[in-house]
């Protein structure tokens, strides 16, 4: 089937949608899956490189800026990533995607085309933080309406705020495409939603409060959408569930729980961030690198052998922040967690990918926070992630052949 393509104008959520349509993210069975510890697309193993943009609906409301959406979408289908993880929220605020409870603006909401990149999308439905919303915001809100709040862990609890982000989840998933006419919740571009990104529970690091969340918010998505895929959205800290594994911590937790929280039935994958430059700061790189290494074999045995679901590694990066960096720096790390992503996918089935923090267009300083790519300026790196993407799409190649 044809993509729609060159569509002269359009604003913002999902200017991602439907841009990454091609023939195979089209096709009536194209939804990816998952069968024990592997994704699968129409039936054979779906492997993977991707990349985070988070900012590309708060970027495509204005139109002198959508250029760059589609420029950062042909520059990744180039260097063969195929999976784009974004935010599908925008609280309050500046360019606000919901303005206030149930109130959206439906300039933000309408989709663009981009053209043919067959790249997939995971996508955030809030935030831990205040960045464009979340959290603070429903709390803001709440108390507002005049709801006794006695802080932002609340948001896990009230009543009242868990309806403001059930409205949300109900409305971004039913959302008509203004241009396609299908509901996101029906269209396979969409590989997952994520509940929220980066949970965290300061009055309970257990991981209770926030599995009670994820208990009730996680049947709630499938309710309304059974097809998408769903991850909690976590950076992969372990809780009290099996205190033995708080070893691989950096040191501290932050109220979630890898294990018990990825072991919620309508939860299809695990996810893990890593940040040893900020989790480990006063280490060395070797340090660091051999924390990252323990972080991804120990979630992976677990994400085999207890949880029996996928792992994704959904943010990884390295800063130019850092006293140390420099590109070689950055491209030796990221061949290192690369390295490591294709061998255990390879060894161990369970690994579906990596994404890496975070690719940006030209001109876009604004949004730099010492993590950003610009494909078309950072030669060296773009080697490293193409050489990734080979290396990925030739695993799947092989395991769909043994598998056929």
């Amino acid at each position: 089937m044809a993509c729609l393509r060159n569509f002269s104008c359009v604003l913002g959520l999902l200017v991602i949608v439907t841009s990454v349509c091609d023939a195979r993210v089209l096709s009536p069975s194209g939804f990816v899956q998952v069968r024990g510890t592997r994704f699968v697309l129409n039936g054979s193993p779906f492997l993977f490189n991707g990349f985070n943009s988070y900012w590309m609906m708060h970027v495509a409301v204005e139109p002198s800026d959508r250029t760059k959406v589609s420029s950062v979408f042909r520059e990744a289908s180039a260097a063969g990533l195929t999976v784009c993880r974004t935010w599908a929220f925008s609280d309050g605020g500046d360019r606000a995607l919901q303005v206030s409870p149930g109130v959206y603006d439906e300039r933000v909401f309408e989709v663009s085309t981009a053209g043919r990149h067959g790249i997939r999308l995971i996508l955030s439905l809030s935030n831990n933080y205040h960045d464009f919303g979340g959290r603070p915001q429903y709390i803001q809100w709440a108390r507002k309406a005049g709801v006794p709040i006695n802080n932002v862990d609340d948001f896990y609890t009230n009543a009242v705020i868990k309806g403001y982000y059930k409205n949300h989840v109900k409305r971004v998933l039913t959302r008509l495409n203004s241009i396609t006419r299908v509901a996101y919740r029906d269209d396979p571009t969409i590989m997952a939603w994520e509940l929220i990104n980066e949970p965290r529970c300061q009055v309970d690091y257990s991981g209770n409060t926030v599995n009670e969340w994820a208990q009730e918010m996680a049947p709630y998505v499938k309710s309304i959408d059974n097809k998408h895929l769903l991850g909690i959205g976590m950076e992969g800290f372990y809780g009290n569930f099996m205190p033995s594994r708080k070893q691989y911590n950096p040191g501290y937790q932050v109220g979630t729980d890898y294990i018990k929280n990825n072991l919620i039935r309508e939860i299809d994958f695990a996810t893990i961030h890593a940040y040893p430059d900020i989790w480990l700061s006063g280490e060395d790189e070797n340090a660091q690198t051999v924390f990252v290494d323990r972080w991804m074999e120990s979630h992976l045995a677990d994400a085999k052998t207890i949880i029996r679901k996928p792992l994704v590694f959904t943010e990884f990066g390295k800063s130019k922040n850092d006293p140390d960096y420099s590109p070689s720096v950055r491209d030796s790390y990221m061949n290192t967690v690369y390295s490591d992503i294709y061998n255990l996918a390879r060894n161990g089935g369970a690994f579906g990918g990596g994404l890496v923090w975070q690719v940006l267009a030209e001109g876009m300083d604004s949004y730099k926070d010492g993590y950003g790519i610009v494909l078309s300026e950072d030669g060296s790196t773009r080697a490293v992630i193409s050489q990734q993407s080979n290396k990925m799409a030739s695993l799947e190649h092989a395991l769909s052949a043994h598998h056929g």
